[in-house]
């Protein structure tokens, strides 16, 4: 075994007037970082560099994400952001204005401690 997770968050943001996949998607990353603090890295002294951060992004227009640039806005370890098909748009009946939801998950993994 190289490494095991230790953390996984969820996240959800959105786009409610521009219909931008990746502004969706940048908020839902931080909604899930914002729901994690991960104290081990000072009571272990483990540096955090040695952290891998798994991200799966879901909407429905995964081409329309450049993972790279989501990759480089993570706070800590070495990142990769995959796109896959998920998230929802909702389309409002009376204006045709499209809300793009985007769904995430965020996966951090260190080397075997044990």
């Amino acid at each position: 075994m190289t490494d095991q997770r230790f953390i996984i968050e969820m996240g959800m943001g959105n786009d409610q007037y521009g219909q931008d996949y990746q502004k969706a998607a940048r908020r839902a990353i931080e909604d899930a970082i914002r729901h994690s603090a991960i104290p081990m890295f000072d009571a272990l002294g483990i540096s955090p560099g040695k952290m891998r951060v798994q991200v799966t992004v879901g909407v429905q227009d995964p081409t329309a994400i450049d993972t790279t640039a989501l990759a480089t806005g993570l706070p800590r370890g070495t990142a990769t952001v995959k796109a896959t098909f998920g998230g929802l748009n909702v389309t409002n009946p009376d204006s045709g204005n499209v809300i793009v939801i985007a769904t995430a998950a965020v996966e951090a993994f260190l080397p075997y401690q044990g």
